[in-house]
């Protein structure tokens, strides 16, 4: 019996704002360049993607994008040109596929935490 991936998950909340990141552009792609998805976070803080949760989650090395600068600059909030966290990339792997991958992101427009949580 094939076992389905057990996906990536990505939420985002602007902690300097106390609100989910609506609006922030994400791109994930693999480490090799190939596009998975690009879009953007949800009123939900999520980034409602199918092909997060389908068979393109693969075992290997993946990179997600932020668009931090770009996030702060369409809400009217004056950040330095270049932003401080223009874009935010994080490097990882996935060796189980079968296992979720939840990455909640928090950020400011100086300063962000990234980690594989518990979904």
């Amino acid at each position: 019996m094939k076992t389905k991936p057990g996906g990536i998950s990505i939420h985002c909340v602007d902690v300097a704002r106390g609100r989910v990141a609506t609006g922030l552009r994400v791109r994930v792609a693999r480490l090799d360049g190939t596009p998975v998805c690009e879009g953007v976070i949800s009123a939900k803080g999520l980034l409602e993607e199918p092909a997060l949760m389908g068979e393109a989650i693969t075992p290997g090395g993946y990179e997600v994008t932020f668009e931090v600068g770009a996030f702060y600059r369409s809400l009217g909030i004056e950040v330095p040109d270049p932003a401080f966290l223009e874009s935010v990339p994080y490097r990882f792997h996935i060796a189980d596929v079968a296992q979720h991958y939840h990455l909640p992101f928090k950020f400011t427009a100086w300063g962000f935490s990234l980690f594989r949580g518990g979904a």
